[in-house]
């Protein structure tokens, strides 16, 4: 089961936490920092796959603002 973005970030910030410990042995640090990487990267991706999709859907919307109001028959009659 994936974690979602919220669960990634708090880890990250734990493992900030961890890695500003002065108690955390160096090849602790190492995994943890390796971890955090990959952490990183996973959100990026997710957040270039957010925006690329507000993109598109503020280009979508701008498109259906442009395009004409089409007046039925029947209030051209009355």
């Amino acid at each position: 089961m994936k974690n979602s973005f919220e669960d990634k970030l708090n880890r990250l910030e734990e493992i900030v936490a961890l890695l500003e410990e002065e108690q955390t042995d160096l090849d602790a640090s190492v995994k943890l920092f390796e971890e955090g990487i990959a952490l990183s990267k996973e959100m990026s991706t997710k957040l270039q796959e957010v925006k690329f999709k507000v993109k598109a859907l503020k280009k979508k919307g701008a498109e259906l603002l442009t395009e004409p109001f089409e007046e039925t028959e029947e209030t051209d009659g009355e």
